[in-house]
């Protein structure tokens, strides 16, 4: 009995200790912060943002239907947090049928994505970036993604919409909404191109479909360089287009990225995309002009990505939408902006396209994917005659945009924009106007002052043509 209270002691020594343990463990496991999910035409996104770096582990189960993505996540705790991405998943998501979580061993919880279709399923972590903590993607790509140039060939041929039935929504494309609002988001006709309809997109096949929309655009094509019935000298002009040309519409940031945000909770990523529609539904009524959106609803498009989209359409102008932020909030009006690979046209064109650049970072891209840029002389000598030609379609856009609203600089600036670096393709981005400046925050989210700039950016583009035509190409592509 003499050794019982040294018993005693180290029993409770012992649990002492063991508590600690489990206390430190607890202590380090990841709290969960928020959960996204951001369903797109070309992928659907899920976030996970946490205040600790997570160990994860993934795999496709895809011997019965429907297929699944199983990911498994490591000292996480099953709260109603992570339970609210069952009932964000839409029904309309292309790609995601639903979710179901649970916890399949202790300290491992086990996320069951049941899809519509076979994806490549790309998960990555990101370190704490802007506003964010730590985040882990889930981006679901479709195996086989459709052909862009055929999508968009499909979409500029499409037979006319019936005028909707009393109580059914109008055309996004013809009623583009405004940034006040936040109904469900439906993709304009114009920006086809990029918006696949569910079931997941697959790859294009030849068919007897895909052989009617290329006749059809051939047609459309030929009407477009028909000369004056009169039998007169043609007119000078939008009449010197000889094909039809492809404008690429570019809205900013979008998805995980909201771009700079003003007084009254204004979005960039809202302004952009609003005007890009309203531009895109200006471009598509023109007989000699088709239309790409490099993205048409609230997800994030990488910045080589919206490149990538205009070159893959045969792109022959690239404009992309943004609204610009200062420290000081009396900052205000347009600027145009074309690239530059040898240093700014001045410290504040630089620190903005440093700003710009950083919208990968803190919209989130997998940077495994992408390959270092291959210099070589020949495309250096496409870059340099790109960027005098982005010279060329900034100034036409500048004078046009000074009938809507006063220019924070008269001439086009140059900086090293990564969305504009298509050395094939005249290139420009926008500042539309100054959304840190609440006077103009206000006129941002203004219908009419939005359909004004869009008008303006397309009167640009055609007196851009006017004095250089596209050069000759198969009218079709």
């Amino acid at each position: 009995m003499a050794h019982e209270p040294r018993r005693r002691l180290l029993k409770g020594a012992a649990a002492t200790a063991i508590l600690t343990l489990v206390t430190a463990r607890v202590a380090r496991a990841a709290s969960l912060l928020a959960v996204r999910v951001w369903p797109g035409p070309d992928y659907t996104r899920v976030t996970l943002e946490h205040d600790e770096p997570l160990k994860f582990t993934h795999f496709m189960l895809r011997d019965e239907a429907p297929l699944r993505l199983v990911v498994d996540l490591e000292g996480i705790a099953l709260t109603s947090e992570l339970k609210e991405l069952v009932g964000k998943i839409d029904a309309n998501d292309p790609y995601i049928a639903r979710v179901r979580i649970g916890q399949n061993r202790p300290d491992v919880v086990r996320l069951v994505i049941e899809l519509k279709g076979d994806v490549a399923p790309q998960l990555y972590q990101l370190d704490p970036a802007g506003p964010y903590r730590y985040r882990l993607l889930f981006d679901l790509y479709p195996t086989n993604p459709a052909d862009p140039l055929m999508a968009l060939i499909q979409s500029s041929t499409a037979p006319a919409q019936p005028p909707p039935q009393p109580g059914e929504p109008a055309q996004r494309a013809q009623q583009p909404d405004a940034v006040t609002s936040s109904p469900p988001q439906t993709p304009s006709p114009a920006a086809a191109a990029s918006a696949p309809q569910t079931p997941p997109p697959a790859a294009v096949a030849s068919s007897s479909a895909d052989e009617a929309a290329v006749g059809r655009e051939i047609q459309r094509a030929q009407r477009a360089v028909q000369p004056p019935a009169s039998g007169g000298r043609p007119q000078q002009g939008a009449g010197a287009v000889r094909r039809l040309v492809t404008i690429a519409i570019d809205a900013g940031h979008g998805g995980e990225d909201p771009g700079a945000t003003g007084r009254r909770g204004t979005h960039e990523k809202e302004v952009t995309l609003a005007v890009a529609r309203r531009l895109a539904s200006l471009v598509g009524n023109d007989a000699k002009m088709r239309v790409l959106l490099t993205r048409d609803g609230d997800y994030f498009v990488p910045l080589e990505d919206r490149v990538k989209k205009a070159q893959q359409v045969h792109a022959d102008l690239f404009v992309s939408i943004h609204a610009d932020a200062w420290v000081r909030s009396d900052a205000r009006g347009s600027t145009v902006f074309a690239l530059s690979e040898h240093g700014a046209s001045s410290a504040a064109a630089a620190a903005l396209a440093r700003h710009e650049n950083e919208s990968d970072l803190i919209g989130g891209v997998n940077l495994s994917k992408y390959a270092p840029p291959v210099r070589s002389v020949a495309l250096e000598l496409l870059t340099s005659e790109q960027i005098s030609q982005s010279l060329r379609f900034g100034g036409a856009v500048l004078r046009e945009l000074e009938h809507v609203n006063r220019l924070h600089r008269t001439q086009v600036e140059q900086a090293g924009f990564a969305v504009l670096k298509a050395p094939d393709i005249p290139s420009i981005l926008v500042e539309t106007a100054f959304i840190s400046n609440p006077d103009e925050e206000l006129r941002l989210r203004d219908e009419a002052y939005q359909r004004q700039l869009a008008q303006a950016i397309l009167s640009g583009i055609q007196r851009y043509f006017e004095r250089n035509p596209p050069p000759a190409r198969n009218p079709v592509g």
